[in-house]
């Protein structure tokens, strides 16, 4: 590979990185091409971009980039894939699901909505964080729910007031 073709790689991967919100580094080395063309089979259906680089260039497109890795650099030996999805926990769910069949791919590292996770032991963590969609939901649904039971409230007591009344209003 010649070093303008390195630099195109270099600024192609600083251009997505600094557009995904949701990242995730994983060691998929030892799948054979069967379990390979699966598992990206799985990321193409759940909309999650997967692409294997060479560790070299990817940490010179995170320095070049404006987002703040910690540590997720460090993480980058051996062979690395990346996974980009606008859902924070799509990523993890494929890679818990797919465990269940093989042993592999191994999670190095993520970065999630800025926050970095190292280790592969952060999978079910991964795996609870609520997406963007679900947040705003559970909170429509929690902010409807005193207006409901207002309005049932007074519903009710305005039959009861109304019993009243005409109870008074017969004697």
């Amino acid at each position: 590979m010649t070093r303008e073709e390195k630099a195109n790689v270099i600024q192609d991967l600083t251009t997505q990185l600094g557009e995904s919100s949701t990242i995730y580094l994983a060691d998929i080395s030892g799948l054979d091409a069967v379990t390979t063309s699966d598992l990206r089979r799985a990321c193409f259906k759940s909309d999650i971009r997967l692409a294997v680089v060479k560790n070299t260039l990817l940490a010179k497109a995170m320095e070049a980039s404006d987002r703040e890795f910690g540590e997720l650099p460090e993480v980058l030996k051996g062979n690395t894939s990346l996974m980009f999805s606008e859902v924070g926990n799509a990523p993890a769910k494929l890679i818990k699901s797919f465990r269940k069949k093989s042993d592999k791919p191994l999670l190095k590292g993520a970065f999630v909505e800025e926050a970095v996770y190292i280790g592969d032991e952060n999978l079910d963590a991964l795996v609870s964080i609520k997406s963007k969609e679900e947040m705003i939901g559970e909170i429509i649904g929690l902010l409807q729910s005193p207006a409901k039971n207002v309005i049932s409230g007074l519903k009710s007591g305005g039959g009861k007031l109304a019993g009243i009344l005409k109870t008074l209003s017969e004697r």
